[in-house]
């Protein structure tokens, strides 16, 4: 029996970046006096005065910290040097005016500016200015996935037409994750405790799972009750040697397609009670009805009856103000709606997320998925959600994907309704438990894609350990 069955464990629920019970450790932090703050934390942590999940909240201040720091690690010559090629004649102004519109991020941190990782990249992106002129330089290439999808999604809605079905074009996949713990991060002979991403079997999109092998020999797969699912694995650390986690397995995924916009019967939202009370409340800290979201609402929203109508505005507006760049990680933003709002972008999750709170607070039941998006030319991490429609229940809205203005008009918001095959399912909820528990706080403390892992001493984070998804097209 895997170990770990036997083990109780008195486990906190710290789900996201937040401030301490401390004002003058909150002062400092704001500061970004990380290094004062952190010594403040350790002073307090020697005291006996704490409870146990208040030392587990402080320690985990600790580590948001670090991590902060990891997302933020150029310099402003690594960004100079990166703009060189664009800008020859880059002035401080230039920098200052794209830091003070939050196109170019950066964080004092210790009395000096760092820039997010990809800061340089993200500012071609959310700044129209900048995209022109790096597209001068560079020229316009359309991307792979979007030369697929101008093919494919009319596929998808022509069958979904000629056979009348809701659930169509299945693909097979076959699929191989792994995720390898670096050598000597954990000593030799500890245990090092794996949870893997597993597929989500109750929605009818996915089907026909089948674990094809796992390179350990006892592992737990957790019920599909489970919102975030997992599949654990526990091996020990040896000494100079990388610990590898692996599994494979097939499944079948359809591609889904409801036309909201030519119904027969008026779309509502309403009838089911409970479902529509569960999924337009408020979800902190996350989906938090706040003044700034109340007054967005209106003006997106205005005098729109018409539930179709309100629907398609919101996921025009996020569509046409959000737009994609690349994010730090989840665990370190109070609140990713109203991060999205002040830094006028966000990636998949972030522009979901904001749709979400968006139809919750109009009266739209939405709740989370996630999982991966497999397209032959594009496997990555990826975040979507789903809506419900009375006379469909559940049905897919990718906010992320848009609208697609290289497709006809009735096509276009194809992704507000419809979803293609080329997903891989393992979420139905955000910042959910995962099973077996987990003893420290996560590294994705919003998500579950990647996987997490743990040993007795403590959690480890992303840049101790690598993984990778390598997938295969079967039918």
């Amino acid at each position: 029996m895997l170990r770990i069955i036997s083990i109780i464990v008195l486990i906190f629920s710290v789900l996201s970046f937040s401030q301490t019970k401390y004002s003058e450790i909150n002062e400092q932090i704001n500061k970004g006096n990380f290094s004062e703050a952190k010594i403040m934390i350790q002073d307090k942590l020697r005291g006996n005065e704490l409870s146990a999940s208040e030392k587990y909240d402080l320690q985990f201040q600790i580590e948001l910290l670090d991590r902060i720091r990891l997302d933020f690690r150029r310099t402003r010559s690594d960004v100079i040097n990166s703009l060189k090629k664009y800008y020859p004649d880059l002035t401080d102004g230039m920098l200052l005016n794209w830091e003070m519109d939050n196109s170019l991020e950066m964080k004092i941190i210790d009395g000096e500016k760092r820039y997010f990782n990809n800061a340089v990249p993200n500012l071609f992106r959310v700044n129209a200015a900048a995209k022109k002129v790096k597209e001068k330089i560079d020229g316009i290439k359309r991307s792979e996935l979007d030369i697929f999808l101008e093919k494919y999604i009319p596929e998808v809605v022509e069958s979904a037409n000629r056979t009348k079905e809701r659930f169509v074009k299945p693909v097979k996949m076959g699929i191989k994750y792994s995720l390898t713990v670096k050598p000597n991060v954990v000593p030799e002979g500890e245990i090092i405790r794996c949870w893997l991403p597993y597929p989500k079997e109750s929605n009818p999109r996915q089907s026909g799972i089948q674990l094809i092998s796992v390179n350990k020999n006892e592992y737990v797969i957790a019920d599909d009750k489970n919102l975030q699912r997992t599949i654990y694995m526990e091996e020990r650390a040896v000494k100079d040697k990388p610990i590898k986690f692996e599994m494979e397995l097939v499944y079948t995924s359809r591609a889904e397609y409801v036309n909201l916009f030519e119904t027969e019967n008026p779309v509502s939202f309403k009838r089911n009670s409970e479902v529509f009370s569960e999924f337009t409340k408020e979800e902190y800290p996350h989906i938090v009805f706040s003044d700034r979201i109340k007054e967005l609402s209106g003006k997106i929203v205005d005098d729109k009856k018409d539930p179709v109508q309100k629907l398609k505005k919101i996921f025009t507006w996020v569509d046409e103000n959000t737009p994609w760049a690349s994010a730090r990680e989840y665990s370190t933003i109070p609140n990713i709606p109203e991060y999205s709002l002040d830094h006028k972008h966000g990636d998949c999750g972030i522009q979901t997320l904001l749709f979400m709170t968006l139809c919750r607070y109009n009266g739209i039941p939405a709740k989370w998925q996630s999982g991966w998006m497999m397209h032959p030319p594009e496997i990555n991490l990826h975040d979507w959600c789903e809506i419900y429609v009375d006379g469909y229940g559940w049905i897919p809205v990718d906010q992320s994907f848009g609208i697609k203005n290289y497709l006809d008009d009735s096509q276009k918001y194809f992704y507000l309704g419809g979803i293609d095959a080329y997903r891989f399912i393992v979420n139905d909820g955000y910042s959910k438990p995962l099973f077996p528990a987990k003893i420290y706080p996560r590294s994705e403390t919003v998500d579950f894609q990647r996987g997490e892992v743990e040993w007795r001493g403590g959690n480890l984070y992303f840049d101790k350990w690598n993984y990778d998804m390598d997938v295969k097209y079967l039918e």
